[in-house]
C-alpha cells in the first residue's frame, strides 16, 4: 500500500479551500482519507493554513510521500 499526503478539495465552486490528507496512492482525490492533518485556503491576496505537524512528521517516518503541492504550502 503507497500512502501519500496530498490536497482534498472542499467548499463550493470557484473557492480555493482545500483539506490536507493522508490516503491512499490509488484513491480518488475527494475519497475517503486516511486521517485528516489539516485545511489550507487560498485566498487572493492571502494564504492562510493549519496543519498538524506532529502527524505530518510521523506519517513521513512511516514512508508517506507528500504531493508538490503540499510540500510546496509547507515551504512557505
Amino acid at each position: 500500500m503507497s500512502v501519500v499526503i496530498r490536497l482534498s478539495k472542499v467548499g463550493k465552486r470557484g473557492e480555493g479551500k482545500y483539506r490536507i490528507v493522508v490516503t491512499e496512492k490509488r484513491c480518488r482525490r475527494d475519497g475517503k482519507p486516511i486521517e485528516t492533518l489539516g485545511w489550507f485556503e487560498k485566498k487572493v491576496l492571502e494564504q492562510k493554513n493549519n496543519i498538524n505537524k506532529a502527524r505530518y512528521s510521523y506519517w513521513i517516518s512511516k514512508g508517506a510521500k507528500p504531493s508538490d503541492a503540499v510540500t510546496k504550502i509547507l515551504l512557505s
